[in-house]
């Protein structure tokens, strides 16, 4: 069973940066993919990055193309969301997912295994 650990989330004004970090309790041996998503309040969990672990290749949503710059420094068991430029509407829980399939997704029932969320709120 893999368990993931969101942190790094808080307060932040905008235009200012925040770096999430993504903690596995396990080596994700059966997992292929590691997502980012966000949920604001009254909104639809939404799909915001992924990374593959082996190759390190990168997918994100139009909305933070640019800004945010997902990681895996050394394929092991931490992923990183560094989130820069940051606007009121990036304000949500954010959450990490772990994927047992090859292929990218936005679907967030594509992915196996969540953590438990982080706050991440941008305001003046």
């Amino acid at each position: 069973q893999v368990q993931l650990v969101e942190s790094g989330g808080g307060l932040v004004q905008p235009g200012g940066s925040l770096t999430l970090s993504c903690a596995a309790s396990v080596r994700t041996l059966d997992t292929n993919i590691m997502g980012w998503f966000r949920q604001a309040p009254g909104k639809e969990r939404e799909f915001v990055a992924a990374i593959r672990w082996s190759s390190g290749t990168t997918n994100y949503a139009d909305s933070v193309k640019g800004r945010f710059t997902i990681s895996r420094p050394n394929a092991k068991n931490t992923a990183y969301l560094q989130m820069n430029s940051l606007k009121p509407e990036d304000t949500a829980v954010y959450y990490c997912a772990a994927r047992r399939g090859l292929t990218f997704t936005v679907r967030r029932s594509d992915y196996d295994y969540w953590g438990q969320g982080t706050q991440v709120t941008v305001s003046s």
